[in-house]
């Protein structure tokens, strides 16, 4: 039952710096490995984000746009740089507003999260590799960052922001989640620096603080900023509450128009539902506590993601206080599901679950059936279907290391 509190899905958001949204159903963020040859967006995305855009969602994130084509989450992923070709990306954000959507960029430096075999530059504030056991050696080991590197880091950031402006992109959410650089300069099992850069939680989040004061000085007063950032690492030791909490009160003092609460990374994906720390998260909406005690002391609206698939869900989202629903792999199966809820349709979306006993395969084989359907809408199956977890791992391995070759020769790598 509807709580009384709760306001409708097709509500308006008025953002901090006047922008507005034209409803309170997100696309969240999902990683297609679909970059063109060059790492630039091209007919296969722009195809994929026209179905989206039909679909009903006020807002529409894109999946990570890489500010540093050494260093890539994948060898399909888009990049970004101050010499990037621009029409491309414009094009990919015409085809995203079609419907009426807000489009916004979601930009990205993946640290240590690397693929060894693409030969890149594997950033970390300390050099600690991932440990996800028998797979580690799937990731390259990363070195601890200089103080050049960090500065570098904080000037691409700028540049793939104005970039972004540049192209008609309404907004970039920087990725400060999931285990990527800035999460991990964040995180204390990571960030074991003595300098300015480590230590207390001040030095740790200062990296992330700085990038938001950069970018925000690059862009014009009508753009909008908005952060993703982890509930908690659900790592035992690890990025806490209490300290997404903290980190969240110095946001409150920046220009930043929206702060979407997410949790995980490679070594723990609570993102799929899963922690690491014992804690057991929801079936749907994994992280809707933390992120309602947060936007109670939030001056930007807060936004929550992971596992939502029902209205009802959705629904209780808003009631909480939480300003705005981020739906994702929802959305790979039924891209019309925003316009769905607004008509009063129940649809639930159901989740396909990979049960292997090997975690490490089954984050993979995940994040792979994700990239299968992804590319079926692209090519216009529209249809959801369910696949085989084993059949589609494998073709995303082989897929992947012909991406792995591309990649490797436009890097001169």
């Amino acid at each position: 039952m509807k709580s009384p509190r709760s306001m409708p899905l097709s509500t308006p958001l008025a953002l901090p710096n006047g922008a507005v949204v034209p409803n309170r159903v997100a696309k969240a963020a999902m990683e297609e490995n679909m970059a063109d040859a060059g790492q630039l967006p091209g007919a296969a995305l722009r195809a994929l984000y026209a179905a989206w855009a039909r679909g009903g969602a006020g807002l529409i994130i894109t999946g990570n746009v890489m500010i540093d084509g050494r260093a890539m989450t994948g060898p399909g992923g888009v990049v970004l740089e101050r010499d990037t070709p621009r029409e491309p990306f414009a094009a990919w954000a015409r085809d995203a507003r079609a419907g009426g959507a807000q489009v916004w960029m979601q930009i990205n430096h993946p640290g240590r999260q690397v693929l060894a075999a693409m030969k890149g530059e594997a950033w970390a504030p300390s050099a600690v590799a991932l440990d996800i056991g028998k797979h580690s050696t799937l990731f390259a080991r990363p070195r601890a960052m200089t103080e050049a590197d960090i500065a570098e880091v904080v000037t691409r950031f700028a540049d793939t922001a104005r970039a972004a402006e540049e192209s008609g992109f309404s907004v970039v959410q920087i990725h400060a989640a999931h285990g990527y650089l800035l999460s991990q300069f964040l995180s204390p099992l990571v960030n074991r620096r003595t300098d300015a850069w480590g230590g207390s939680l001040a030095n740790r989040a200062r990296l992330l603080l700085d990038v938001v004061k950069a970018v925000r000085a690059q862009v014009s007063p009508g753009f909008c900023v908005a952060i993703k950032l982890n509930s908690a690492d659900f790592q035992r030791g690890g990025f806490s509450e209490d300290d997404a909490r903290q980190v969240l009160l110095w946001l409150n003092e920046l220009p930043v128009d929206l702060v979407e609460l997410s949790g995980g990374s490679y070594e723990a994906p609570a993102m799929q539902g899963r922690s690491a720390d014992g804690r057991t998260l929801a079936r749907e909406a994994y992280f809707l506590e933390f992120a309602k005690e947060l936007a109670a002391v939030a001056s930007m609206p807060v936004m929550t993601t992971g596992g939502i698939r029902r209205r009802a869900v959705a629904e209780q989202v808003l009631a909480s206080g939480v300003a705005m629903v981020g739906v994702a792999t929802a959305l790979a199966q039924r891209p019309d599901l925003p316009a769905i809820w607004f008509a009063g349709g129940e649809l639930e979306v159901p989740q396909q679950v990979v049960a292997w006993k090997d975690k490490g395969l089954v984050a993979l084989a995940s994040m792979a059936l994700v990239k299968r359907r992804l590319r079926a809408l692209a090519a216009g199956r529209g249809a959801p279907r369910s696949y085989s977890p084993l059949f589609t791992l494998v073709a995303d391995q082989l897929r992947t290391k012909k991406l792995v070759m591309r990649y490797r020769q436009w890097a001169g790598r």
